[in-house]
């Protein structure tokens, strides 16, 4: 069974940052390309940045690129999203994903990590 576990959310001032983990389980982790998505109450799922499984080369939507870094540790089954520089239109929950931008998985139950950009 699939599972991935998203912690490391929190409530951040604009300009701050905060970094994401997800831990991973029931499929072989260094096998997949990895993603980040967000949901919104405005915009539904959105895209955020995956994760080569071979090169650790990353692809960035333009609304994060320059300010988000998404990484993985194979050896811990662990995905990571590091943001610096957020705004209030990050605000969302993230979830972390299985495949690319184009046909990412994200398992039925799933809690994601709460992130709010606030003064």
């Amino acid at each position: 069974q699939v599972q991935l576990v998203e912690s490391g959310g929190g409530l951040v001032q604009p300009g701050g940052s905060l970094g994401l983990s997800c831990a991973a389980s029931g499929f072989p982790f260094s096998e997949y390309v990895l993603s980040w998505v967000r949901r919104t109450p405005g915009k539904g799922l959105e895209w955020v940045s995956e994760i080569n499984k071979d090169d650790g080369s990353a692809s960035y939507a333009d609304f994060v690129k320059g300010r988000f870094t998404i990484s993985r540790d194979n050896d811990k089954n662990t995905l990571y999203l590091q943001m610096k520089s957020l705004k209030p239109e990050d605000t969302a929950v993230y979830y972390c994903a299985s495949g690319s931008r184009w046909n990412f998985y994200v398992p039925p139950g799933g809690q994601g990590a709460q992130v709010t950009v606030s003064s």
